[in-house]
């Protein structure tokens, strides 16, 4: 029987040994690579041909949302998986919205990871409890016509570039502190400038102010 061709990607090399090492003890799973960013991941899938991208999200050079949605738009018979440590719903959504297929926690036990990737291989969506529950909250909340502020539905990332743009860094030095691409910065100031309702510079950095994110 053909086993399922897995690409494990993840900037820590500890962590994707031992995704490998769990990985090894399914035997309908073999891990044919592995790739320390998103451009990378590009690379390999295009070389390696998997089955299943076992992706991570928070990367730098690109980021693991960036590399999802090139893959799935180039590469629709591979199945994208992420597995990443941020847990809400926002980082839920970006991914399905990217194209892929399943959300696991890195929390998540290694059968969990097992039955998720076996789920994806076959077309399925698999979306591990913690995250379901997330999503299940989100529309909840939608149908109860409630509203969130805005900040609360950035991501981890998003408030950090936020905090980072009032300072007055610019692209070019967000990237470098992040150890991300300006083009991923970009992409990040797009979505939450989106999210908060604001069109400039200049309306995000009132808005931090707002926030007490800085000073002035």
């Amino acid at each position: 029987m053909a086993k399922i061709r897995v690409l494990v990607v993840d900037d820590h090399t500890l962590v994707r040994d031992g995704i490998t090492a769990l990985l090894q003890l399914a035997p309908d799973i073999e891990v044919v690579g592995e790739a320390s960013d998103g451009k990378e991941a590009l690379a390999k899938t295009r070389d390696l041909k998997p089955d299943v991208v076992l992706m991570d999200l928070e990367m730098p050079v690109m980021d693991g949302l960036e590399a999802s949605r090139r893959i799935c738009a180039r590469y629709p018979e591979v199945m994208v998986l992420v597995l990443s440590q941020y847990q809400d719903a926002n980082h839920v959504l970006e991914a399905i919205e990217a194209g892929v297929k399943g959300f696991v926690n890195k929390n998540a036990a290694s059968a969990e990871l097992a039955v998720a990737i076996r789920s994806v291989y076959r077309g399925e969506s698999f979306l591990s409890p913690p995250a379901a529950r997330l999503l299940i909250d989100r529309l909840r909340r939608a149908e109860r016509g409630l509203s969130a502020d805005p900040y609360e539905e950035l991501t981890p990332r998003e408030k950090e570039i936020l905090k980072l743009i009032a300072e007055g860094k610019t692209t070019r030095q967000i990237a470098d502190a992040l150890v991300i691409s300006p083009k991923t910065v970009e992409g990040h100031r797009t979505r939450l400038m989106a999210k908060l309702g604001v069109h400039d510079r200049v309306e995000l950095v009132k808005y931090a102010v707002r926030k007490g994110l800085i000073s002035l």
